[in-house]
């Protein structure tokens, strides 16, 4: 641990779960690094990942958004090509774009949105998007009918959140530039939206423990009962 995290780490009392916005109040205590941290959540949830039935995955427009600029690749017909870059859209294109992705390793980009009548093309680059997450999904409104208002959406700070393998959500919530109180609304509504997305089929405690830290400081448990049943 370096010199700076120990300093920081003397304003936290590891054994308690911190209230709503103190839980960021805290973490933003002690030296900072010499760059805007990002500041991350990672939720254990109750549920199986295993099971079908039991999957978490959505996304959520973040009130005060990321603090990230966001590069925005668009797969579209070429009507809607204009609407898509007004709308902030980095790089937009159809089979000739999708080539470039597959045949030249083109991967300056963060987010991946299409149109539902493009997903025959964008299909063929499961193997390259796939395993970095770029894959566009209907249920983390990357694949929409409207691609303007979903790059719009993704702009303005949409996050998308997912349960991995060991029932966890690692999610950033914004820069530790916001201050405590645009972290924990951006924290509320991505709970909030957590909660909504609980499968209808899972019985018990649904979301087990939250804990929040940012890049190169000690992280906090943060009480999350509200939200948990």
């Amino acid at each position: 641990m370096g010199k700076k995290y120990k300093e920081s780490l003397k304003n936290i009392d590891l054994a308690k779960f911190y209230e709503g916005r103190e839980a960021f109040d805290v973490i933003l205590l002690g030296p900072l690094a010499n760059f805007d941290e990002t500041v991350e959540l990672h939720l254990r949830l109750g549920v199986d990942s295993r099971h079908a039935d039991q999957q978490v995955r959505g996304s959520v427009v973040l009130p005060n958004g990321t603090g990230k600029k966001v590069k925005v690749l668009v797969f579209a017909k070429e009507g809607d090509w204009a609407q898509a870059k007004e709308a902030g859209a980095d790089y937009v294109g159809a089979e000739e774009l999708a080539e470039k992705v597959q045949n030249e390793n083109f991967l300056d980009f963060d987010v991946v949105i299409a149109s539902p009548d493009m997903m025959r093309v964008v299909g063929r680059l499961g193997k390259v998007l796939g395993p970095k997450g770029l894959m566009p999904s209907p249920k983390a409104g990357t694949v929409s009918a409207d691609v303007a208002e979903a790059v719009r959406q993704v702009k303005a700070g949409r996050v998308e959140y997912r349960l991995d393998k060991t029932n966890i959500i690692h999610c950033s919530i914004g820069k530790v530039s916001f201050g405590a109180q645009k972290l924990y609304e951006n924290f509320d509504a991505l709970m909030l939206a957590i909660s909504e997305a609980r499968p209808s089929s899972f019985k018990g405690q649904y979301v087990k423990s939250c804990f929040a830290a940012r890049t190169m400081g000690p992280g906090v448990k943060v009480n999350v009962s509200r939200y948990a049943d």
